[in-house]
């Protein structure tokens, strides 16, 4: 059996969808890779750390912070700096800067040891951040990373 990981972020989802699309997809897991466990804006309150993990619990879905894989603040400065340059905001990037893809897959993932948590792996985990596009976060790295079959979702 291939060993599958969806990816989630949190744009674009009410915590109704969001919830149900984990459900849809089989999630028994889901493992946060953020660094800061809130978003900012009224509409995405359902996703600061602690109103997310008592919605999974309620939902029968277990939660893990993996802090290890998540950019530092000099990471995300960088791709920051990028998204101004271009003139995108975070919340409708579409794709990582090539130097923050490049430093964090050398300096969070060169150094990370993914294998016990590939190991520890349910049939249904997702990988969850925040930007909507799989494209425009880390956890499309961390996937890659895991030599696993990837499905993203998108809202």
């Amino acid at each position: 059996m291939t060993l599958r990981v969806v990816t989630i972020g949190v744009y674009g989802f009410d915590e109704e969808s969001f919830l149900r699309t984990l459900r849809e997809a089989d999630v028994e897991l889901l493992l946060d890779v953020r660094q800061r466990r809130g978003v900012r804006g009224p509409e995405y309150a359902w996703a600061n750390s602690r109103r997310l993990q008592a919605a999974l619990a309620e939902a029968g879905i277990a939660y893990e912070h993996h802090p290890e894989l998540s950019p530092t603040t000099e990471l995300r400065r960088l791709q920051y700096a990028e998204d101004d340059r271009q003139g995108v905001g975070k919340r409708n990037r579409r794709v990582l800067a090539g130097e923050y893809a490049r430093r964090y897959t050398a300096e969070i993932l060169g150094s990370a040891d993914l294998a016990p948590i590939r190991s520890a792996l349910p049939r249904g985990a997702a990988l969850f951040c925040v930007e909507r596009d799989p494209e425009a976060c880390h956890r499309s790295l961390i996937a890659e990373r895991l030599h696993v079959q990837v499905e993203h979702l998108r809202p």
